[in-house]
């Protein structure tokens, strides 16, 4: 799809901030597992956090496409800072600015839209994995002194900007009823809710991951995020738009495999001649270049129908499915052009293949992508 002028500039300043800021540093982050709290704040600066947020409580409301945008550049350069804003936007801000009450945005949203702070959303469940209806964590209404409050205990697995310094809340779905899912905002903090230790990941080692546990975490009623059993709905929704953001991470990084990939292959030299000379390494770059222009179509229109108010659950599932397999394959295959380099941890590729392995699982598996594409096909599964 054609970007608009002010789309095309926008992408050139996030690329520039994030060649100058992210990527000489990528690789150290990577190595030290170290989240970059103060890169996160500039970028929070620059008003990426804010892209889904209406201007009344601090964003710009530009939309999902100048969304998928920022998210790809910022890939492009490390994918664990990709994923930090894929998570602050789409699974942080959103929940609460597309459900939340007037004085819920009003408390929480101008912080999250600036990246002064981090929101997570914890959905995932250590037995429940793609099964998003097999929600245990329980959440209990009671009287208390001040008034109705929400108690609230279960786990929860595989939390993005659940444990960073400068994350303000989780909002989790619980059971409200034995037929219902409710979401809930729990302010960091709060008493009850276990942030546990990160967990040691083969990739986005940059990124913040836990698991949290909440026993007796007790928050007031108000915290209730929408309607009362209205949790199913509001997380599949926020599912759609964050399969479209994961497949614009998955676009960045096939495009650094191709920047990668052609500089290496015009340097290295094998039996008198740059190896791009070859057949064998020209063509994994062509099928790598085919890659990243259909994945990047399918992923920007899947996006210009979200912000256009059209059905996109469908090309959601397209664009992640198709976006996401393709770049585990060009990594695999810039792993290959690399050669022994490629093993190196100290080359990008290395990185690179390690990150996108996760890209076919969160949001959605692979398989869960398929499933969704069948039944709009209307087959009986």
């Amino acid at each position: 799809m054609e970007l608009t002028p002010e789309q095309d500039e926008f992408r050139q300043v996030v690329r520039d901030f994030a060649t100058e800021r992210i990527a000489p540093h990528a690789e150290t982050w990577d190595r030290e597992h170290r989240f970059p709290t103060e890169v996160v704040q500039e970028m929070g600066k620059l008003g990426l956090f804010g892209l889904l947020v209406s201007e009344r409580w601090g964003g710009s409301g530009a939309g999902l496409v100048t969304l998928c945008l920022a998210i790809e550049e910022i890939g492009r350069a490390d994918q664990s800072l990709g994923i930090t804003l894929e998570a602050g936007t789409l699974l942080g801000a959103e929940p609460i600015h597309r459900f939340g009450s007037d004085a819920q945005k009003e408390r929480w949203l101008p912080d999250l839209a600036s990246g002064r702070a981090l929101a997570a959303f914890g959905l995932t469940e250590p037995d429940g994995g793609s099964d998003v209806f097999a929600t245990t964590t329980r959440a209990e209404h009671r009287d208390g002194p001040g008034g109705g409050q929400w108690v609230l205990n279960g786990a929860k697995a595989f939390i993005t900007n659940s444990g960073t310094p400068i994350t303000s809340l989780v909002t989790v779905t619980a059971r409200t009823g034995p037929e219902e899912v409710s979401t809930v905002i729990v302010p960091a903090g709060t008493p009850g809710l276990i942030v546990e230790p990160p967990y040691r990941k083969m990739g986005w080692h940059a990124s913040d991951t836990h698991g949290v546990t909440l026993e007796d975490c007790t928050v007031p009623e108000d915290h209730l995020l929408g309607q009362r059993g209205r949790g199913a709905h509001q997380f599949l929704a926020t599912l759609d738009a964050g399969r479209i953001a994961i497949a614009a991470l998955a676009v960045g990084l096939i495009a650094a495999c191709l920047d990668e990939c052609v500089a290496y292959a015009n340097q290295r030299t094998a039996f008198g001649h740059p190896i791009g000379a070859y057949q064998a390494v020209a063509f994994k770059c062509a099928d790598m270049a085919v890659a990243l222009e259909t994945s990047r179509l399918a992923t920007y229109e899947a996006a210009r129908r979200f912000d256009a108010g059209a059905p996109h659950g469908k090309e959601a599932a397209v664009a992640k499915l198709a976006a996401t397999e393709a770049a585990v394959a060009a990594t695999r295959e810039a792993t290959q052009i690399f050669g022994g380099y490629g093993f190196i941890d100290e080359t990008p590729v290395s990185r690179y293949y390690r990150d996108a392995k996760i890209l076919e699982i969160g949001e959605g598996t692979s398989e869960i992508q398929r499933l969704v594409i069948s039944r709009e096909l209307g087959l009986p599964v």
